[in-house]
């Protein structure tokens, strides 16, 4: 049997397998601490001392570091060597990990976690693409794929578990300090067995545009935080906001005048793709708003433990998994347009149940059927909008294009996080003045179901936007082949990381 030409690795490189290991446990780590981490949420809140207005910094300031700093972590991955930024975001990680676990104050913790992000954002892309230049026959590139979108939707629930364990058993601290060890061998294994590959030319870093949009998006978070403090009329508030206005209307000017943009505009300019980027960004703002909430709702006003409120999460990552792998049967049939409407307007259902919670709700009654009416709904239209943000872009947008789909979820969710937050803090404390002090647990649960009703209204607006902007054709006959192909496995990876968000 003689070698297939199209794949030059397999005389070359006899550890690619091996190389796939390394990089599927480093994906593990990364969608436990994301699972790991938003279990203990409350009991770090409690031990650190911090407050309701600042709780969801553990939350946003990963996403916006790892959301914003995406882009251009796969352009540095691409000219530095991929290997070598893969070893450098897993050493940088594990780092992260262990001064967020012996943080003593709020403080260190949120620049931990802002750390986590920044060296995921280098990590992630790294690892897309040393499976993808490691594996180019196309059957062993779907199977490495498949492994990867594997290790995301079970390691999300895996993550439940483990971090509901570690919380109730040991301490919230070892959420974060077991990442430490797992990084560091794992980045021992990939110097020994991952094969080093960089992009040709001379490379270019659209460090402006890196600036405005990160620190327009920091402005745009704080500026949320400051109006939960201080009102929405306090001079520090209008000036965080005013300044986030400013910064991001910069970052836009500069990518529409930079030679090498970090994001280029022309990714934008077609209708379907444009739509899918702005409904990503809305299931964002919803689903990690909806998360912070009820992992609230579970401890604080059922009395769940740590480990009871990740085991009652399990079927939402389940839900999103099952729909994803349906959506990916349908799509080629029936096109985006059905499964993006149909999906979102399904969340927004769920979302509606949420919003119907009370003190003394059942969770088998009211929170299960929402859950797995708003999971369900997720998988079918992440599926959906995932293929159409990358079917029919140009080759040289190929990378930004895949990037943003997770990029524009991050940054929903951290702009979302924290806007629902205040507005959730808000309300509550005006249903405190409005019935009295002795009011607390209703107080709470009533600023819950104020947020979820404003990420009601997120995933209503994305229902719209995908049946103004999305077309109803499905995927053109040219995308039949091989770059189809690799189009859905993508879409369906997408799904299953969104399903890792818990």
């Amino acid at each position: 049997m003689t070698t297939s030409h199209t794949d030059p690795y397999v005389a070359v490189d006899p550890r690619r397998w091996l190389a796939l290991g390394v990089i599927a446990v480093a994906q593990l780590i990364v969608v436990l601490d994301a699972s790991i981490v938003n279990i203990a949420l409350p009991s770090a809140q409690h031990s650190l001392h911090i407050s309701n207005a600042n709780r969801q910094w553990v939350v946003t300031a990963y996403a916006l570091a790892f959301g914003g700093l995406l882009l251009l972590g796969g352009r540095i991955a691409d000219f530095i060597g991929r290997k070598r930024a893969f070893v450098i975001g897993l050493i940088g990680f594990g780092v992260a990990s262990a001064i967020g676990g012996i943080a003593q104050n709020q403080g260190e913790l949120f620049a931990a976690r802002g750390l986590q992000g920044a060296f995921a954002a280098l990590m992630a892309p790294a690892a897309l693409s040393l499976i993808t230049i490691t594996f180019t026959a196309p059957r062993e590139r779907a199977k490495a794929f498949a492994v990867y979108g594997g290790i995301s939707g079970g390691g999300a629930a895996l993550g439940l578990i483990l971090g509901g364990v570690l919380t109730e058993y040991a301490s919230w601290r070892w959420t974060l300090l077991v990442n430490t060890p797992i990084a560091i061998a794992t980045a021992i294994a990939a110097l020994l067995v991952v094969r080093e590959s960089r992009a040709e030319g001379k490379p270019h870093y659209d460090i402006p545009g890196v600036i405005t949009s990160t620190l327009g998006l920091v402005a745009l978070v704080y500026g949320f935080t400051k109006a939960n403090e201080s009102g929405w009329s306090a001079s520090s508030t209008v000036v965080l906001l005013a300044a986030a206005v400013v910064l991001l209307v910069a970052f836009v000017v500069i990518e529409r005048n930079t030679a090498e943009p970090l994001l280029p505009p022309r990714v934008f300019t077609e209708r379907n793709r444009a739509g899918a980027f702005l409904v990503s960004l809305l299931i964002g703002l919803a689903l990690f708003g909806m998360f912070l909430f009820l992992v609230y709702y579970m401890q604080g006003t059922l009395h769940y433990s740590a480990l009871k409120s990740g085991l009652a999460f399990l079927p939402f990552s389940a839900g999103i998994v099952v729909a994803a792998g349906l959506a990916s049967g349908l799509l080629p049939r029936i096109g985006p347009r059905p499964l993006m409407a149909g999906g979102t307007a399904a969340a927004a259902v769920g979302m509606a149940l949420f919003t119907q919670i009370k003190v003394d709700s059942s969770f088998t009654v009211h929170v299960l059927p929402a859950e797995i009416v708003m999971s369900l709904g997720m998988g079918f239209a992440f599926v959906a909008l995932s293929s159409t943000a990358l079917i029919g872009v140009a080759d040289r947008d190929a990378g930004v294009a895949s990037a943003l789909v997770n990029t524009t979820q991050q940054v929903g969710g951290s702009l979302g996080t924290a806007l629902l937050n205040t507005i959730a803090a808000s309300a509550t404390v005006h249903y405190i003045t409005t019935h009295g002090a002795g009011s607390g647990s209703a107080a709470a649960v009533h600023g819950y179901t104020v947020a979820f009703t404003w990420g009601l209204g997120a995933l209503i607006l994305a229902t719209v936007l995908s049946l103004v902007l999305v077309t109803k054709q499905s995927r053109p006959a040219s995308s039949d082949n091989a770059n189809g192909t690799a189009s859905d496995e993508t879409a369906l990876e997408h799904a299953e990381e969104l399903g890792a968000i818990l």
